[in-house]
């Protein structure tokens, strides 16, 4: 009875309790090592721990199912990390929350959770074929309330209906759905596709009737709109596209002769961020701004469409004789249009090289200089290489390391430099391993390199943060410079102060800058007063370390 005692106090399952009573009263018919053996096995803790398991789950009624809290999680994540990103300077824990929370572990973690949660392992399973008889059409009667989404009568017999366009088709001459608005009320109803043949609206029947006609019911109905439609022959996916894209220039849809429906466009500037939510369109993708509430996406011009045009005004412009002010160093085979982008998050120990670009004489070297010597065991500057004289006072090693051309010819065919120039004719380059070491060193590398480098900066692999340095207007330009006593950089002794001419040649030097890559840019100041530009410098290397931002997508693969 030791062993049915034992068992009683070390609060054994009932079941193994039995089966150890039963042993012991088969004890004389039993091997003793058997015995033994079985004894130690059901007296284990494991095997104890792995029942009262397997009791536990067995309680569970089949149909009281365990149902996830949400099934978002990721993208709480992603708002968690935008909230921590501003606070890892501040605070050391949410540093490491910060980093704890960007590993591929944890993610994977939540991605699983959230496909089995949304149930996204289920097979998607084709619609149910409607059987119609071959005399009779299927006919579907859907009812919408009449919003305040656009309505006109625009190019190419499309106009918008409650979040939808319409158009007549070539060759059947009936009415047609030709595009659903994301977000519009045809898009949220789920009733009304791409292709389906509009026989009523309103009780009126639209047979011969234009776009136009139809536009004319439904601006003079009330309340709700009632639409009878012959379902198309396949329903095109509505899912929303994932894609974000930068704009690469200004877009005002009211200007644009061409697009569908002006009070459907979505009008940007160039450096907004847009949620390209449909592509179905060649000629016009639907987007929304990205970080706006708004829900119905509006129209802008896809890739092709803007390449196109651009090629279309260039070549305009060369008929016309007056491209060449523009375009002389231009990559005629780069049309900026949009770029795919997503967030790029701060790296632990890995800082992105900061850029600075601008006219000569706008300040950027003082900028840079500053900035160096405000941490200079945090920021560093690669000393860059040059072909010219030593001037006085100047020491080898500190402003420039001097070379022969020879020696610097032979090592730009070598591949050696990320930038190289010439000036005066002079050559100026900055060596790749340069930046390199400043980088593997946990250093920010601060740049100010001639525009054209950005063509071999701006890689994956240095993944800079860009700042454009701009000068104010002409007469704010000419009176700081004046006030500052600021010396010309134009002239190589810098005993004088800039003249005029010089100021309207910075001027026309930035404007050139912004047009040919300006877009290239993650910020841009206005060098008007020095202090202040330079404390903007230094909120701007403070986020681009601490913040996710916005970065071609190549960059963030």
């Amino acid at each position: 009875m030791t062993a049915i005692a034992m068992a009683s106090d070390g609060g054994y399952d009932p079941v193994i309790s039995k089966l150890i009573t039963s042993l012991k009263e088969a004890e004389s018919l039993t091997d003793e090592k058997d015995l033994g053996f079985l004894q130690n096995l059901l007296q284990s803790k494991e095997l104890n721990a792995l029942v009262n398991v397997h009791s536990k789950v067995a309680k569970i009624n089949k149909d009281d199912r365990i149902a996830p809290l949400l099934s978002a999680s990721v993208q709480i994540l992603m708002e968690v990390l935008e909230l921590l990103a501003p606070r890892c300077h501040i605070s050391p824990l949410c540093k490491e929350v910060f980093h704890l929370l960007q590993t591929p572990h944890l993610q994977s973690i939540l991605f699983a959770h959230d496909a089995i949660a949304q149930k996204d392992f289920y097979p998607h399973l084709p619609d149910i074929p409607v059987e119609v008889d071959e005399d009779e059409e299927t006919i579907k009667i859907v009812q919408l309330v009449k919003s305040n989404e656009p309505l006109c009568a625009g190019a190419q017999s499309a106009e918008p209906i409650v979040g939808a366009t319409i158009k007549t088709d070539e060759e059947t001459g009936k009415i047609i759905i030709a595009r659903i608005m994301h977000g519009g009320a045809a898009d949220r109803s789920g009733l009304i596709h791409v292709g389906d043949e509009v026989i009523e609206v309103n009780n009126i029947n639209v047979e011969g009737k234009t776009p136009s006609d139809v536009l004319s019911i439904l601006q003079n109905s009330e309340g709700t709109i009632t639409f009878k439609l012959v379902p198309s022959d396949g329903k095109l996916d509505q899912r929303e596209s994932k894609v974000r894209v930068r704009a690469y220039f200004d877009y005002e849809p009211e200007n644009d002769p061409y697009i569908p429906c002006k009070e459907a466009g979505l009008g940007f500037q160039r450096g907004d961020i847009l949620h390209i939510v449909s592509q179905d369109d060649s000629y016009w993708w639907q987007a929304r701004k990205e970080g706006e509430k708004t829900t119905r996406a509006g129209l802008i011009p896809s890739r092709a469409l803007q390449e196109r045009r651009i090629l279309h005004e260039r070549t305009q412009k060369e008929t016309n004789g007056d491209a060449k002010t523009e375009n002389d160093d231009f990559d005629r085979e780069m049309i900026a249009t949009y770029e795919e982008v997503a967030k790029l998050y701060p790296r632990p120990g890995i800082f992105r090289p900061i850029i600075l670009i601008g006219a000569p004489g706008v300040g950027r070297n003082e900028l840079k200089r500053r900035l160096v010597a405000r941490d200079p065991e945090k920021y560093k500057s690669p000393v860059p290489y040059t072909t010219r004289p030593m001037r006085p006072g100047e020491v080898a090693g500190r402003e420039y390391l001097f070379v022969t051309r020879e020696k610097m010819e032979a090592d730009i065919a070598a591949g050696k430099f990320i930038e190289h120039g010439e000036y005066k004719g002079h050559l100026y380059g900055t060596a790749a391993e340069s930046v390199k070491s400043i980088v593997s060193a946990g250093c920010v590398c601060v740049l100010g390199p001639h525009y054209q480098a950005l063509k071999s900066l701006r890689t994956a692999q240095l993944k800079p943060y860009i700042v454009h340095i701009r000068p104010p207007v002409y007469e704010e330009l000419k009176k700081s410079r004046t006030k500052a006593r600021a010396r010309s950089t134009f002239d190589e002794n810098n005993s004088r102060g800039f003249t005029d001419e010089e100021f309207m040649e910075m001027i026309k030097s930035d404007e050139r800058i912004n047009f040919l890559y300006g877009h290239f840019c993650d910020d841009e100041i206005v060098n008007d007063d020095l202090t202040e530009a330079f404390e903007k410098l230094v909120n701007f290397a403070n986020k681009c370390e601490s913040e996710p931002l916005w970065a071609p997508a190549s960059w963030v693969q």
